[in-house]
């Protein structure tokens, strides 16, 4: 039940119709530039979790010689 040649064709036909050429051009720049800074969110979100990550944990903390007599 997937989206056949023809269908798609007509689908970019209509499109094309509706907005015109050089208004699909700002559409699909505009599409791409949103996916770019959604992809750059994600990777300073998660910058920021290792980074919070990093700061929990102790550096470089030497064991103790608890136990030892």
């Amino acid at each position: 039940m997937g989206l056949g040649t023809t269908e798609i064709l007509l689908i970019c036909l209509l499109a094309l119709i509706l907005f015109g050429g050089s208004k699909l051009a700002d559409i699909g720049k505009g599409m791409g530039e949103g996916i770019k800074n959604f992809k750059k969110g994600l990777r300073e979100a998660d910058d920021e979790e290792k980074e919070a990550e990093q700061e929990k944990k102790p550096a470089d903390k030497k064991p103790t010689s608890e136990g030892k007599a």
